[in-house]
C-alpha cells in the first residue's frame, strides 16, 4: 500500500475500528470507510461473536487486521494465542503490558517466528482510566509515569509497539526514539464529544506528538457520512504529518 516513490500514503495511519455487534454490520460499515482507511481494527466484541470470519471479512478488503484483544494470561497461553492470530493474517495484536517480562518475551518471540508481519502492541493503560481511577486500584504513581514505567518493562521484553493515550505520546517518543511504533486511541476530530475516554486529541496534535497510527471510531462510524468524515481525518493527518515532517512507522 506504498505509492510510486515508496512513501506511505497518509490513509495508512488511520485506523477503523469495526465495533459492531455483527459481521453483517462490521462488513458494511467496513466496505464504506475502506477507501480511505489503512488499518481495520477487529476487537472484543466483534471477536467474540463472529470469531476468525471477522479477521477474513477485514482481509478481504485489502487492509492490513489490528486484532485488538488485549491479551493478559499465562505465557503459554498467551504464545499460542500469538501463533493463532499470526495464522489469520492480522498485522497487529495487542496484549497487556502488565502481563509480565515473560509473557511479553513470549509474544514477540512467537510473532518473530511468523509467516506474515504480525507487530505486538502492549497496552499501557486504558484510555477510560485516568489517575483517580489508578489511585483506587493502589498505584500511586500519576498516569505518564505508570504508563512510562510500563513501557519500558515492555521494551525490554523485545516488545516495540505500543498503545497509550495522547497525553503520554510525546514523552514516550523522548523515550523510546524512533524504532518505537505508538497507537493512539482517544483520537477525536476537531469539535468533537470526548465521550467516555478520559485522555483524548486531535488527529494534528497526536501526529505532532509523535503518533504513528491514529484510531478513529465513533466520529467516523456515527457520521452522516463516514467515509466523507474518514476522508477529513485523513487530510488532517496529512496536513499535520507535512507540517513536521514524520514518516508513518507503522506499516513497514
Amino acid at each position: 500500500m506504498t505509492s510510486a516513490d515508496g512513501a506511505l500514503p497518509s490513509r495508512n495511519r488511520l485506523v477503523f475500528p469495526l465495533d459492531y455487534p455483527s459481521l453483517e454490520e462490521a462488513r458494511a460499515g467496513a466496505e464504506l470507510v475502506a477507501p480511505a482507511v489503512g488499518v481495520l481494527k477487529v476487537g472484543l466484541e466483534l471477536f467474540v461473536r463472529e470469531g476468525p470470519a471477522a479477521v477474513s471479512m477485514a482481509r478481504a478488503l485489502d487492509r492490513d487486521v489490528f486484532l485488538d484483544l488485549k491479551l493478559h494470561d499465562i505465557p503459554e497461553t498467551v504464545e499460542r494465542a500469538v501463533a493463532s492470530a499470526a495464522e489469520l493474517g492480522a498485522r497487529y495484536l495487542t496484549v497487556h503490558a502488565v502481563g509480565g517480562q515473560a509473557m511479553l518475551e513470549r509474544a514477540v518471540g512467537r510473532a518473530a517466528r511468523s509467516a506474515s508481519p504480525l507487530t505486538i502492541l502492549a497496552v499501557t493503560l486504558l484510555t477510560s482510566l485516568d489517575g483517580a481511577d489508578l489511585t483506587r486500584h493502589g498505584v500511586a504513581e500519576p498516569p505518564a509515569a505508570h504508563v512510562l514505567r510500563l513501557a519500558r518493562l515492555a521494551w525490554s521484553a523485545g516488545v516495540r509497539g505500543f498503545v497509550a493515550s495522547p497525553a503520554e505520546l510525546g514523552e514516550l517518543r523522548r523515550a523510546l526514539g524512533s524504532e518505537a511504533i505508538l497507537v493512539t486511541p482517544g483520537i477525536r476530530p476537531a469539535g468533537s464529544e470526548p465521550l467516555d475516554q478520559k485522555r483524548v486529541a486531535t488527529p494534528a496534535t497526536a501526529i505532532a506528538d509523535g503518533a504513528d497510527l491514529l484510531v478513529v471510531g465513533r466520529p467516523i462510524r456515527d457520521a452522516a457520512d463516514p467515509l466523507a468524515a474518514a476522508r477529513a481525518v485523513v487530510r488532517e493527518i496529512e496536513e499535520a504529518s507535512a507540517g513536521v515532517g514524520v514518516a508513518p512507522r507503522g506499516a513497514h
